[in-house]
């Protein structure tokens, strides 16, 4: 990214030669599988790139195979790096689970630790605790906000090599330390890194790069992405070896965005401040409101935290509260089986971050595959809903959950 620019303009004005496409204003979609070399020479270097043999040019490297990577790819990553402060790197990958599945078994191997924060989310959970465990790796899970615990874990556990951190995690809003597990990381004797699932606030209210992760992962399906109509990961990385070592294992699996997609993400990346920012004054207005109503016993929003530990992350490491709500109602499952039967704006779906207001009930849906035991000790209980406030008029929102509140 050129120095003399900031991110909203890098983002439309780098990463694309306009001359390389016959003077296209925008991106086009390259469809395509395979690609031709000008030369068997470039043929032969491009492999040997490819392998990890010789380190590829700085201008980029010739194309192969679009499994490989493809232009609408190498477009997007470029357009992602600018977004994320003190990112040098980016690869993109078809779904969110995609990127955490390859950053966790491109740098875990038999014998090693992992330290989680927990609650995490459910994919990510059920990823850890079955195909990751099985390989002989460590699952060591940590309360979502204790730093002290977490710096316990990070410097007690036997060949610990990554460090996963949700925050605020899902779907509780629990905050952790990005700059503590950091500095617990840097202490240990061998090299461990430390990733952070950035998809509840970043890239506009929290960077994990800026506090001294070495990964920051997006399931770009969310506030990236922002319309619910495509799924992608991100992953980004201040160091580019450690995305040269996963692009690597990327295409091993496939598990590339494909062109279209690549396209229709970049696209979006313009507006994701713009997008971000409305969502998170409509979130921030409703949440104070509805703490306030008799159905309500309590609403778990960001600039609503009383633990002073919590308050003290938040006011370190974000920016703005961000769009995602939970609230916990009075009347248990009963209640929130009604609140959710009687949303008219309001859509009851999972996922999260697109321009509609969504909203869903963990325990039964995206932390499903929990254990109840489990479920209870992370508060993922049966009176908790999760509110991804999407761009409408905040007032009629509001109106909306008003509504399905007096319905019980």
């Amino acid at each position: 990214m050129s120095s003399h620019v900031r991110p909203e303009t890098a983002v439309l004005t780098e990463g694309f030669d306009p001359r390389l496409s016959v003077g296209s204003a925008r991106p086009p979609v390259y469809r395509s599988s395979t690609y031709v070399f000008a030369s068997p020479e470039a043929a032969e270097r491009a492999f040997e790139i490819a392998l990890g043999k010789i380190r590829p040019p700085e201008g980029g490297n010739d194309l192969i195979y679009a499994r490989l990577t493809h232009p609408n790819a190498e477009i997007l990553e470029a357009h992602l790096i600018p977004l994320e402060p003190n990112a040098r790197a980016a690869l993109c990958f078809n779904s969110g689970m995609a990127a955490i599945a390859t950053v966790l078994l491109a740098f875990l191997k038999p014998g090693n630790s992992v330290v989680y924060t927990e609650p995490i989310y459910g994919g990510t959970h059920a990823l850890l605790h079955t195909l990751i465990a099985s390989m002989g790796v460590t699952v060591i899970g940590v309360d979502a906000g204790d730093t002290a615990g977490l710096r316990k874990a990070i410097a007690q556990a036997r060949d610990l090599r990554l460090v996963l951190i949700e925050t605020p995690a899902n779907p509780t809003l629990v905050m952790t330390d990005i700059g503590a597990a950091a500095a617990a990381v840097a202490r240990r004797s061998e090299r461990a890194l430390l990733a952070v699932d950035n998809t509840f606030l970043g890239p506009t209210f929290q960077h994990p790069l800026a506090n001294n992760a070495d990964l920051a992962i997006y399931s770009a399906t969310k506030f990236l992405g922002g319309f619910s109509d495509l799924l992608a990961g991100v992953v980004l990385a201040a160091d580019p070896d450690l995305i040269r070592h996963l692009e690597g294992l990327r295409s091993l699996m496939g598990n590339i965005l494909q062109a279209d997609e690549s396209w229709i993400l970049d696209s979006r990346l313009s507006t994701v401040t713009l997008r971000m920012n409305r969502q998170s004054k409509n979130a921030e207005r409703i949440a104070h409101r509805l703490a306030e109503h008799r159905a309500v016993a309590r609403v778990i929003y960001p600039s609503l935290f009383e633990d002073p530990e919590q308050c003290r992350i938040r006011d370190a490491q974000t920016d703005f509260p961000g769009s995602i709500i939970s609230l916990k109602l009075n009347g248990g499952k009963v209640a929130a089986f009604e609140f959710l039967r009687h949303l008219t704006i309001a859509k009851n779906a999972v996922s999260l971050g697109g321009i509609e207001t969504l909203v869903c009930h963990p325990r039964t849906t995206t932390h499903s595959e929990m254990t109840a035991e489990e479920l209870e000790a992370f508060g993922i209980t049966d009176d908790l809903v999760r509110i991804s406030v999407g761009t409408e008029h905040w007032r009629d929102l509001l109106e909306d959950f008003l509504r399905a509140l007096e319905s019980f």
